[in-house]
């Protein structure tokens, strides 16, 4: 029986600043339940424990939260690469590991089986089609924690395309920057709103980031073929919701770039080859050199 989280967050979509803010909170040897960690984070009392979901579930934090990861030390600490979360790549980073870590379910789901099924949908698509995956693994949920977590997710990317009264609340998402979901307007709609987790090509994606999750993912190997990479669960094709033309794009500017890399293409099967495997941590210090030269 698969075991899925789908609460945790207390229905707060994680805020552009609490990573950061959690990160140093962790790093202070500070504890989530102690009476003043409300103060210490300057949050409600449920936004403390939302704060300390979204830490483990963007692996900020290891198991027991006391701990904070290789990644998050890279990005946050006192001389990190990002830590106010500036630059897009650091955003496609922290998405890539929301959903291979698999820590809140629902991001892994939608991306490695549901965006299969279908690319535009409604709540009711997402939420029936996460009841049956819930049936099949004989794995209970509330459908009210199910609908809270579809919401949440939606907060995380989507773009509103109007404010309410609360422009800080709606424009906070941390993810809405990637352009991942969006927004249709469809005739048949019956009052449900429609969206779209469409494959792109992704301009905005650096290829070193795009190299560092192929160099992290566990079934690396030495040869890879175009279809896995664009197909396989947890590949950048599915993570990044690439066309295969931008696959191909992407593979192009890595094998020009870096000569440790081979893309061939022999009696119909593609691969990317590695004549050696660099250190993924080498690869990700390359980009951010480059935004300070």
């Amino acid at each position: 029986m698969a075991k899925y989280i789908f609460s945790g967050h207390d229905t707060f979509h994680c805020r552009h600043f609490w990573l950061k803010k959690g990160y140093d909170f962790v790093k202070a040897d500070e504890k989530f339940n102690s009476d003043t960690a409300v103060v210490d984070l300057g949050v409600g009392k449920n936004m403390v424990n939302s704060i300390r979901f979204w830490l483990k579930s963007f692996y900020i934090v290891e198991e027991n939260y006391q701990k904070t990861t290789e990644l998050a030390d890279y990005i946050f600490s006192k001389n990190g690469t990002d830590p106010y979360l500036e630059d897009i790549g650091t955003l496609w980073l922290l998405h890539y590991h929301l959903v291979t870590k698999e820590i809140a379910s629902i991001y892994s789901l939608v991306f490695n089986q549901f965006r299969k099924e279908r690319i535009e949908f409604t709540k009711e698509h997402l939420f029936h089609f996460l009841k049956r995956v819930c049936k099949q693994e004989n794995f209970t949920v509330s459908p009210n924690s199910l609908k809270r977590d579809i919401g949440v997710f939606i907060r995380n990317y989507l773009l509103p395309k109007s404010s309410s009264q609360n422009v800080e609340d709606d424009f906070s998402g941390l993810l809405i920057e990637l352009g991942l979901l969006k927004e249709i307007d469809k005739v048949e709609t019956g009052g449900s709103n429609w969206y779209k987790i469409e494959a792109t090509e992704r301009a905005d994606l650096p290829i070193e980031i795009l190299l560092f999750s192929i160099l992290d993912n566990p079934n690396w190997q030495s040869s890879m073929s175009f279809i896995s990479l664009l197909n396989d669960k947890n590949s950048i094709g599915v993570v990044y919701a690439l066309t295969a033309n931008g696959l191909m794009s992407k593979i192009e500017e890595l094998t020009n770039r870096y000569s440790f890399l081979v893309y061939k293409e022999d009696a119909g099967v593609r691969e990317l080859q590695f004549k050696e495997k660099p250190d993924k941590w080498e690869i990700l210090q390359s980009y951010y050199q480059t935004l300070v030269s």
